[in-house]
């Protein structure tokens, strides 16, 4: 049987945040329709204990910034325009964009543990599923949690995770699927995921990425479903990063993108043109970065735009605010 031929893109550079210090760490870009997508700036630079929400217009190029309480590790549309709900810290709150509100709607996150705060989520409905990270990245603590909307529960769905990535929820012929990453296992894995009982089946790896020198950070579905989109963040100097797609059924590589002087790939999103073309959006970082190595990657912190074969974006998720 012959191998399929893997096509390899090369990104472009869409933008280059400013002032410098909000490349040190963005993702989480979030379509919003209209040509539109939001990104979090986890922090303004190493030392820095807040960062932003940012709003990208594909037809002008503007970026809005807004700065946030914390640090946020994701933010997700509402149903309300301008209102988003967002991982900051150790809380989950409302963000409203017209007066740069912030409302609390759970707290004590990973409460049980120290230096930890909120990595990625991921909505559906009016339930989210999140992860947190050992900010020292190296120890088994950290939460996955499911806050149900209904009744404003907050469940710990594990408690064992170094650096909770990329995640979306399917829904399959046997319920909800939880597709998730635990970014130091190098493993793309699936659960059934039970909200009434607040449970997670065992897991089974579906994608093994251990021969990588790249760590899988962010990730999207495909519209259909039944492939992945991973971003891998590669802490060695190379002259690009790369955006990976593997299929869900047999873990085999489909496609790959690459951001030029750019190595540490965090997340990618696939959103709708306002030329009618569908296409790949990757946030890349300076985290971590030797200066003598931002030289040579000098588009590091960038955020990147490349074509894709796919004939419409996946439908984006808002979360149901306010809450019954």
């Amino acid at each position: 049987m012959s191998t399929p031929k893997i096509t390899s893109r090369d990104a472009r550079l869409l933008y280059l945040p400013v002032p410098p210090e909000v490349r040190f760490l963005p993702e989480g870009p979030t379509a919003l329709g209209g040509g539109m997508f939001s990104w979090v700036a986890i922090h303004h630079g190493s030392k820095a204990v807040t960062g932003s929400l940012n709003i990208f217009d594909l037809k002008t190029g503007r970026n809005q910034q807004f700065n946030l309480p914390g640090r946020p590790g994701f933010a997700k549309p509402t149903q309300q325009e301008g209102v988003f709900v967002v991982g900051c810290e150790r809380s989950l709150g409302i963000f409203r964009v017209s007066d740069q509100s912030w409302q609390v709607i759970c707290e004590g996150i990973d409460s049980g543990v120290d230096n930890t705060i909120i990595n990625d989520g991921t909505c559906f409905g009016d339930n989210l599923v999140f992860g947190c990270k050992d900010l020292e990245f190296k120890t088994k603590k950290a939460g996955l949690y499911l806050f149900r909307g209904r009744d404003k529960r907050l469940v710990q769905l594990r408690s064992d995770q170094i650096c909770s990535n990329g995640k979306d929820v399917i829904s399959s012929g046997d319920g909800l699927h939880l597709i998730d990453i635990d970014s130091p296992t190098r493993k793309v894995v699936r659960y059934r995921l039970d909200t009434q009982a607040g449970q997670l089946s065992d897991c089974q790896t579906i994608i093994d990425l251990s021969n990588l020198a790249g760590v899988p950070d962010g990730m999207v579905l495909t519209p259909d479903e039944q492939s992945a989109i991973i971003s891998f963040y590669n802490p060695n100097p190379a002259d690009f990063g790369e955006t990976r797609q593997y299929s869900l059924l047999d873990g085999q590589l489909e496609g790959i993108w690459r951001t030029p002087r750019s190595p540490q790939a965090t997340c990618p999103m696939l959103i709708d043109h306002p030329d009618g073309s569908v296409k790949l959006v990757i946030t890349t970082a300076v985290e971590h970065m030797p200066e003598s190595r931002q030289t040579q990657s000098d588009w590091a912190g960038g955020l990147f735009i490349a074509d894709t074969d796919f004939h419409h974006a996946p439908a984006s998720s808002r979360f149901q605010w306010p809450l019954a």
